[in-house]
């Protein structure tokens, strides 16, 4: 994409894509907010370990002034920035 096309875009309405870190991976996402269940969806390429006994932790750090660090929760979600670092943890609780 062109340097005029970028900005055009820009001033549609369309905010530049964002790139996080899900386990030492890089993963480009749209939004300005992630919620739990799409961070374990890409630290997993979509295909999570799933069952019953299957739980998993998500922490983060490098979050904006609102929210620097923490841990993300089944069902919630967090304001995202450039370069934000996300580690997800699966346990199997059999």
């Amino acid at each position: 994409m062109s340097i005029q096309a970028a900005h055009a875009e820009q001033h549609q309405g369309h905010e530049p894509a964002i790139t996080i870190i899900v386990n030492a991976q890089r993963k480009t996402v749209d939004d300005r907010e992630i919620s739990f269940e799409q961070v374990v969806s890409l630290a997993y390429d979509g295909h999570p370990p799933t069952g019953d006994n299957w739980e998993f932790t998500v922490t983060y750090r490098h979050g904006p002034a609102e929210n620097r660090q923490g841990s993300l929760l089944p069902g919630g979600s967090v304001e995202i920035k450039d370069e934000m670092i996300f580690n997800v943890t699966a346990t199997d609780k059999s």
